[in-house]
């Protein structure tokens, strides 16, 4: 990123122009303008900085952990919507389960040999009730 961001910068010192003169005092200045007359254009070169072994492993680790934590970031990000996604799933398997159990309804169930076992009132409204208690805890 910085080796980027330096490439970027270089055409830009290249065409800079700096100004070099020297006043009645004997001092010298620099400008990117020619100011005083007798001012005489400087060629600027940039620095090249070596770096040594341990700087180099130093950002290479630095590079590896940013890295790693991108790629951890990305994971949680992907395992986050999957949970989202599950739990809008289960909210509508809930929510329509309760749909299923309207008010003034009876409802059974099929036993093994056939016949229906119906359900009570109080049954109903505790199905109801749970139902309602699963809606408003998972899906608000």
């Amino acid at each position: 990123m910085r080796l980027l961001f330096c490439l970027l910068l270089l055409p830009g010192l290249a065409a800079a122009e700096i100004y070099r003169w020297v006043d009645a005092n004997g001092q010298v200045h620099f400008a990117q303008r020619p100011v005083a007359p007798g001012a005489e254009q400087v060629e600027v070169r940039p620095q090249v900085i070596e770096r040594d072994v341990a700087t180099r492993e130093r950002e290479e680790r630095t590079a590896r952990f940013y890295e790693a934590r991108r790629t951890e970031q990305a994971q949680a990000s992907v395992a986050s919507a999957e949970r989202q996604s599950q739990r809008a799933q289960e909210c509508d398997e809930l929510r329509s389960r309760l749909a299923q159990i309207p008010e003034g309804r009876r409802y059974f169930r099929s036993e093994g040999n056939g016949e229906r076992t119906y359900y009570s009132d109080e049954q109903l409204d505790a199905a109801r009730r749970q139902l309602r208690d699963r809606v408003s805890e998972r899906c608000s």
